[in-house]
């Protein structure tokens, strides 16, 4: 293998990383800004109260991208990864 074909497959697989994260940091960020501006308006400064919807929202976004995030990382191994190491 030389080297940019290695490049060329590190690249690949940063940007399925960043496409496989992006949904649940996404929301992540949001939950986090809505439950900051939350107990910023009512003063109230409880740790799980941030901690636990947003850990309830991560685990759904992730159930619901998991069959997605999946399959895409599976087509990367079996189509990039494989098919470069039987050559």
């Amino acid at each position: 293998m030389s080297e940019a074909e290695l490049l060329d497959v590190l690249r690949q697989a940063l940007w399925i990383t960043v496409v496989v994260s992006a949904p649940i940091l996404t929301v992540a960020l949001v939950v986090g800004l809505a439950i900051g501006l939350f107990q910023a308006l009512t003063s109230v400064q409880e740790l799980t109260l941030t901690f636990v919807p947003k850990l309830a929202a991560i685990a759904v976004t992730f159930w619901l991208t998991m069959a997605y995030s999946g399959q895409m990382l599976i087509s990367f191994y079996t189509d990039t990864v494989i098919s470069r190491i039987a050559r």
